[in-house]
């Protein structure tokens, strides 16, 4: 027998479409993640399976991010991003003929990324059937998130809309994957005793806590965050492992620190003359990042004195750590596994973004490590599907409120920068209930329209990134409107229905700004 290592990588992003506009900037955060995180990944999984190199990988797709995969003008959109940073691209290759070069050996390696991440594009037609296809083997098991990222133990005082939540999250993965998904991360990793009923309910197997979550336990764990856990209704717990979490995590400690791998910070973008980036640039004019970088980390000195990178050490790094990390791991499950007298499952779980968005050879080196894995005779990486099918005994006891947020509960997503907005939602989730009670029998179409897009709009306000925006102080002003306009919509369309004057052009208005779960019966709130 072997430990288990169970890599979790959580893939969301807010939903962000703006049919409305052929350019909209925060549009940008999609088409960065899918360029820089999502298609390297789906290539390394690809790459993996072609060379026969057994590993297990769990990620969690989120509804949002489902269904801006699967809209036809985003992925237009995205496809017209990636050939405009070819495009640039092949001008960069040009342009460092003459300078230096390291510069040139990037924007080779740029241009050779980019051709390479529109043929993989095209061939799969969408993200989403890459996807499927890299769990066809079950080497990567997928699994849901709840709708539309709302942060749940802040929704309880309203059952129905927690329900909601879950219950779209199970349908939208099954719509668009075709499959049931056994597991779900709950948003924000956010848990609350009883929320597992929900889960139940919906024929989820298993969810995602932090360490905290079975540390204050109602009863103790036996065997700490090292083996799951169920609850009462039957739901399997995976806990998050600190260690792994410091190894990569830690601002102080983390792999993604080091000074040789390339710097997030410094693009050409903000370099390069403002006429020669203007095409690829917000039309506006408003300086953004193009995702072609010249510099390495360096160290503690400022960005205009960073060093050039050089993508051949960067990848030796990753290597370097990729067998560190797998090294680590195995005298971590020999140590638990001496101490605990059975073999450990080590839970790692990170957003799937920090895997080449952020840390550039992110992807490179989880290649690296599920290689290693493959050859380590102490532990292999799995699944969730594969460990609770291998378990024989498993302890019941009901985990902690608790989230994997800063000090680990509520405070992100509830402090003096947001907590505005929870009357309300509150106070919407409570008339989307009594919508959906009055006319639950209704047949009328047009009302049903209006009682889905109240529901859609609803669900887009609860989002737990608008309140995680506003605590971060990034793009404030557009989390504030976001929040706003969802919720001015959602009244405008409750008032409607109540005084039986509902506007059929501005209900299909709203359908077309706001595509999202095309499949959604508001009857889920009943």
């Amino acid at each position: 027998m072997k430990g288990k290592i169970i890599l979790m990588l959580h893939a969301h992003l807010p939903y962000v479409n703006h049919p409305d506009h052929p350019y909209f900037l925060e549009e940008n955060w999609l088409f960065e993640a899918i360029t820089e995180t999502y298609i390297p990944l789906l290539m390394v999984f690809e790459g993996l399976r072609n060379e026969n190199v057994p590993f297990g990988i769990t990620v969690s797709v989120s509804p949002p991010l489902i269904e801006m995969l699967a809209d036809r003008t985003l992925m237009d959109k995205y496809k017209r991003h990636l050939q405009s940073l070819i495009e640039l691209a092949e001008k960069e290759v040009s342009l460092t003929k003459n300078e230096e070069p390291l510069k040139h050996k990037m924007a080779l390696k740029y241009l050779e990324d980019f051709e390479s991440y529109l043929s993989f594009f095209e061939k799969y037609g969408n993200l989403i059937n890459a996807f499927k296809e890299s769990a066809k083997d079950g080497n990567v098991q997928l699994i849901t998130c709840n709708a539309t990222h709302g942060f749940l133990p802040l929704m309880r005082i309203n059952p129905r809309a927690v329900h909601a939540q879950i219950a779209i999250g199970v349908k939208a993965f099954e719509e668009r994957f075709k499959m049931h998904p056994n597991g779900m991360w709950l948003a924000e990793s956010g848990y609350y005793p009883g929320l597992d009923n929900e889960l139940a309910d919906q024929n989820v197997k298993f969810f995602f806590v932090d360490s905290h979550a079975l540390w204050y336990a109602d009863i103790p764990p036996h065997y700490d965050v090292y083996r799951p856990v169920m609850t009462p209704s039957g739901v399997f717990v995976f806990a998050r492992d600190p260690e792994s979490s410091e190894q990569i995590w830690s601002a102080q400690l983390g792999y993604p620190g080091d000074w040789n791998y390339r710097e997030f910070y410094r693009d050409i973008g903000f370099d390069r003359p403002f006429d020669y980036v203007r095409p690829y640039i917000d039309p506006s004019g408003v300086r953004t990042n193009t995702g072609i970088k010249y510099h390495k980390i360096t160290g503690n000195v400022s960005l205009g004195e960073k060093e050039l990178y050089d993508p051949d050490i960067g990848i030796q790094t990753a290597l370097r750590h990729a067998r560190d990390f797998a090294q680590k791991k195995a005298l971590q499950v020999k140590r638990l596994k001496d101490q605990m007298g059975i073999d450990p499952i080590i839970v790692a779980p990170f957003d799937a973004e920090l895997f080449g968005h952020w840390w550039y050879e992110g992807p490179k080196f989880l290649e690296f490590f599920l290689k290693e894995s493959a050859g380590s005779e102490l532990f292999e990486t799995s699944t969730p599907d594969r460990v609770i099918n291998s378990i024989d005994e498993v302890q019941i006891l009901t985990p902690a409120q608790s989230s994997w947020g800063a000090n680990g509960y509520n405070e992100t997503w509830i402090n003096g920068s947001n907590d505005w907005i929870y009357p309300h939602l509150h106070e919407a989730e409570i008339r989307m209930t009594e919508l959906a009670n009055e006319y639950y029998h209704t047949s009328d179409p047009l009302y049903i329209r209006a009682l889905n897009m109240c529901a859609r709009e609803l669900l887009l306000a609860e989002s737990s990134d608008w309140a995680f925006i506003m605590t971060t102080g990034t793009s404030v002003e557009y989390a504030v409107n976001r929040t706003n306009t969802h919720l001015s919509r959602f009244l405008e369309i409750y008032d409607a229905i109540k005084s039986h004057n509902i506007d059929e052009r501005s209900i299909e208005l709203y359908e077309w700004l706001d595509p999202i779960f095309p499949y959604i019966d508001y009857r889920v709130y009943a």
